[in-house]
């Protein structure tokens, strides 16, 4: 059996930006866990000085870099493609992830966006199957709101609202 070409369609381009602003936003308590223990470490004199500043520094100097470089990485290796028959999902750099989602079992489908979504104008689509929930993240509104509705209408979902 031949091996499917990988999906064409990428996320949006400022999933990127998102990615690396949560992620700032995720290290903070680590930066401030961080001084507060160099702090701590200089201030009861247990090491010297000028150690305890380069291992932090380098700590905090780590954690900015791959803030700023894995959302770029996954973003690069994000991709998707809403077929007639079904919805293919492939990610990962480290380790790839290919999930093809057949029409038939979607049961349900939704779009979702959180606070900073909502601020760059993104919004995830997600899967719903009887095996769990599957997401394509960080679509411009207009293109998850119309990815959404084709798979709704392509897999027979019906709003009963």
């Amino acid at each position: 059996m031949a091996s499917r070409p990988p999906p064409e369609e990428h996320l949006d381009p400022r999933a990127t930006t998102l990615w690396r602003l949560s992620g700032l936003l995720q290290i903070v308590p680590f930066v401030i866990a961080i001084v507060a223990g160099a702090v701590g470490l200089i201030w009861f004199d247990l090491l010297s000085t000028p150690i305890v500043v380069v291992v932090a520094a380098a700590i905090v100097l780590l954690l900015a870099i791959a803030t700023w470089v894995i959302p770029g990485l996954v973003w690069k290796y994000w991709r998707y493609e809403i077929g007639e028959a079904n919805v293919d999902i492939q990610h990962g750099w480290l380790t790839t992830t290919r999930t093809v989602i057949p029409m038939a079992r979607i049961q349900h489908v939704d779009t979702r966006h959180g606070p900073l979504q909502r601020r760059f104008g993104l919004a995830s689509v997600v899967l719903y199957t009887a095996a769990g929930a599957s997401q394509i993240p960080a679509l411009a509104d207009e293109i998850a709101t119309s990815a959404r509705d084709r798979i709704a209408a392509l897999a027979n979902v019906h709003d009963d609202l």
